[in-house]
């Protein structure tokens, strides 16, 4: 296993709508090693396949930051098929270094993925583990966390990031 680069805004690939998989293979199983490997080294707490440059529905979610096996969840074709309640909190991204922002995530979801087998898995997530998910699904459609702002809020992060030399 590897670690990679993460990729940076505003890298192009961040804004793609990453392709289905349907090779479940070794190839799937040492790219999601990678990813988890690298996640841990970041350290992070999620990581979606476009974050290091490619283009499928892949990511890999854990709140624990390697301290619970259990509480690893890699996610394959993944998409929220229930979401409930709603909170502001705090969020940053590993492919936009040095910024944080308050941003509304549900405080509940139901995920429908494919494990690395290719088998269906329905996941429940509540709160943080919601919010991470939420975040990593948004990467596998080409969405940022910065895109949920709006007024006042999007305007402060377009001048940090133009001044991060960034926009």
């Amino acid at each position: 296993m590897a670690i990679l680069p993460i990729r940076t805004y505003p890298d192009p690939v961040l804004r793609v709508r990453c392709s289905e998989i349907d090779a479940f293979d070794a190839g799937l199983r040492r790219l999601a090693g990678d990813m988890i490997e690298t996640m841990y080294a970041a350290p992070g707490v999620g990581l979606a396949a476009p974050q290091i440059g490619v283009e499928q529905r892949l990511a890999v979610v854990d709140i624990s930051v390697g301290k619970e096996r259990a509480a690893l969840k890699v996610l394959v074709n993944p998409e929220i098929v229930e979401e409930g309640g709603r909170e502001v909190d705090t969020e940053g991204c590993l492919s936009i270094p040095d910024l944080t922002e308050k941003v509304a995530r549900p405080t509940m979801v139901k995920v429908v993925a494919q494990d690395l087998e290719g088998s269906t898995v329905e996941i429940e997530a509540e709160d943080f583990e919601a919010r991470a998910i939420c975040h990593e699904v948004d990467h596998l459609n080409g969405v940022l966390f910065i895109d949920h702002l709006r007024g006042l809020r999007r305007d402060r992060v377009r001048r940090q990031l133009k001044k991060l030399g960034r926009a």
